[in-house]
C-alpha cells in the first residue's frame, strides 16, 4: 500500500483547507484510515479516523466540529475537510492505514499545513 497526502498549505486563522490522501492498491475499501499531524517540536497526535464504509467517523476533541474525515472508495482517496483553522492547527498531516487494530501499519509522506495569525 503507498499514500500520498496533499493539499496543505498557508492558510490565515479562520480558513479552510481540505486534505486528499491517495492510496494505491485495490483494497482501499478494506481498511480503516486515519489522519494524524505533528507540530514543530511535538509529538504525532491522532486527529480524526474513519472505518472501512465511511459510516463511522471518530475525532480529537482539538479538531471535534471543525474537522470532517471521509473517504471515496471509488477514487481510493481518503479527505480531511478543515474549517475554522487556528495557528495550533499548524503541522504537518499525515494519513494512514489501520492494521485492524488500533494500531496504523502504512503512513503518506506528510504534507504541511501552516496557519497564520
Amino acid at each position: 500500500v503507498q499514500l500520498q497526502a496533499s493539499g496543505g498549505g498557508l492558510v490565515q486563522a479562520g480558513g479552510s483547507l481540505r486534505l486528499s490522501c491517495a492510496a494505491s492498491g485495490r483494497t482501499f475499501s478494506s481498511y480503516d484510515m486515519g489522519w494524524f499531524r505533528q507540530a514543530p517540536g511535538r509529538e504525532r497526535e491522532f486527529v480524526a479516523a474513519i472505518n472501512r464504509s465511511g459510516g463511522s467517523t471518530i475525532y480529537a476533541d482539538s479538531v471535534k466540529g471543525r474537522f470532517t474525515i471521509s473517504r471515496d472508495n471509488a477514487k481510493n482517496t481518503l479527505y480531511l475537510q478543515m474549517n475554522s483553522l487556528k495557528p495550533e492547527d499548524t503541522a504537518v498531516y499525515y494519513c494512514a492505514k489501520s492494521d485492524g487494530s488500533s494500531h496504523y501499519d502504512y503512513w503518506g509522506q506528510g504534507t504541511l499545513v501552516t496557519v497564520s495569525s
